[in-house]
């Protein structure tokens, strides 16, 4: 179900890294369980996020949600999809709907995070408790 080519947080965010960059977006879980998503708030270009650090939010019918980023750098894009149609979160969150691009600071940062497996496993125990 989740993207095997992806990495995984905690806190229900996703980066996709190639080479020195990163793209991050939030997961199809995250998404369901805020239900329609209304508003997105992102950094711009040239900003820096440190890991486990909030870079952003998402606002749902429901709540609004801080974003994690699962590592340090700059930001070099936000995506301006989602500034008119935040909803492309509820339809596509592990393609379309990713959140900013970033250069990363030190990529041995995503050794801590998990794998499509893992975070399966993690969200299955999450639901049991």
């Amino acid at each position: 179900m989740y993207p095997p080519e992806l990495l995984y947080t905690k806190d229900h965010e996703w980066i996709r890294v190639d080479e020195e960059m990163g793209i991050i977006g939030i997961t199809d879980h995250a998404q369901k369980e805020l239900g329609d998503i209304v508003f997105v708030e992102l950094p711009k270009a040239g900003e820096h996020v440190s890991a486990k650090e909030v870079f952003g939010s998402v606002e749902s019918v429901k709540a609004v949600s801080e974003i994690f980023s699962p590592v340090t750098g700059e930001v070099t894009a936000a995506n301006p999809k989602l500034h008119n149609t935040p909803e492309l979160i509820n339809t596509d969150p592990h393609g379309d709907a990713w959140l900013i691009k970033v250069h990363l600071a030190d990529r041995r940062e995503t050794e801590s995070l998990m794998t499509a497996d893992e975070y399966e496993a993690y969200i299955k125990e999450e639901k049991a408790h």
